[in-house]
């Protein structure tokens, strides 16, 4: 980490698990943070696990009325709910760099709000999809590029329901699981793939928790030719999964921080060794993406909050509609 990140007032926001997840990274970096949390419990709690003294409670409405310099970067890492309105909150305050959790707010409405905020004030936010970071992403996107870009691919967010259902989150949250939870493989899978020119999407089924659909379904082409297909049954066993297809590999993330690879004419499927080192170290991807945030350095990797404004209300809102 160079001496000039070092320096930079980095604003980290919440106190939770993801919280805690950054404040390793940003310690191993040797960054210098400061952290807002909520309830002085929390904040406590958070003092005992990092060793950092310089941490606000009261919440971000709070700190911004004590009229503090505006921090060069902000990492967003508070509840799902909260995601929307401390993100522009910060934005609203001059902040103009911003790293903000997936999936950045819970409806199409928060993060265009989001991407309206940062577009007024050319402000630079990012979503944290960290599975674009992984190890095993690098070693897949360099199989890809050395055999010619993909031919197609398929992909599987199954989500454990029995495990959803007995959750402390908001209703809403629940309600709005797919955006909240598992656009993190689909948003992984059409990084890799590429981005849907069309397809077709098909929901049936519901749950206590999720009324509008328990099971997907969709296919289609990309913008660069491939094709792809997915699916989904909440309702059913399941995990997790992309599997990559170019003209000599079929690359299986299963799971998603690991590549097995089976070789054309064979039937054989070998996992490939990875320098995984950061990805056990730390929370997986999320050391990488972390750096390349920090560093101000243009990179197609991160989730630009314009881009992913465009893929919710293109393709996220879709696959959980019976749009065709």
């Amino acid at each position: 980490m160079s001496d000039n990140i070092s320096r930079n007032r980095v604003c980290l926001v919440g106190t939770g698990y993801m919280a805690n997840e950054y404040a390793k990274v940003l310690a191993a970096q040797k960054v210098n943070y400061f952290v807002i949390g909520r309830s002085l419990c929390s904040c406590n709690e958070f003092i005992c696990k990092t060793g950092i003294e310089k941490v606000s409670s009261g919440g971000v409405d709070k700190w911004l009325k004590t009229k503090p310099d505006v921090p060069d970067v902000a990492i967003v890492a508070v509840s799902v709910e909260e995601l929307a309105c401390v993100t522009l909150a910060l934005l609203k305050y001059g902040v103009k760099r911003i790293l903000v959790e997936k999936p950045a707010g819970i409806s199409t409405f928060e993060i265009n709000n989001i991407h309206i905020a940062a577009k007024k004030i050319n402000a630079k936010v990012f979503v944290a999809y960290n599975r674009r970071y992984y190890a095993a992403t690098q070693k897949a996107l360099e199989v890809i590029n050395s055999d010619g870009g993909v031919k197609s691919f398929d992909f599987e967010f199954t989500e454990w329901s029995h495990e959803i259902e007995v959750l402390k989150n908001k209703v809403e949250v629940k309600k709005a699981w797919f955006l909240a939870n598992s656009t993190h493989v689909v948003d992984l899978a059409f990084f890799l793939g590429g981005k849907p020119r069309r397809f077709s999407s098909y929901i049936a089924g519901s749950l206590s928790w999720h009324p509008s659909a328990s099971a997907f379904a969709g296919a289609g082409v990309t913008e660069e030719g491939a094709l792809f297909s997915y699916h989904a049954n909440w309702a059913a066993p399941g995990r997790w999964g992309v599997e990559i297809l170019t003209k000599n590999h079929r690359l299986i993330l299963r799971p998603l921080e690991q590549l097995h690879i089976q070789k054309i004419g064979s039937v054989g499927i070998d996992r490939i060794e990875i320098d995984d080192q950061y990805d056990v170290q730390f929370k997986p991807g999320l050391y990488k993406q972390v750096e390349v945030f920090l560093s101000d350095k243009s990179s197609c990797r991160l989730a630009t909050i314009e881009e992913h404004n465009s893929m919710v209300e293109r393709v996220f809102s879709k696959m959980c509609s019976n749009a065709n």
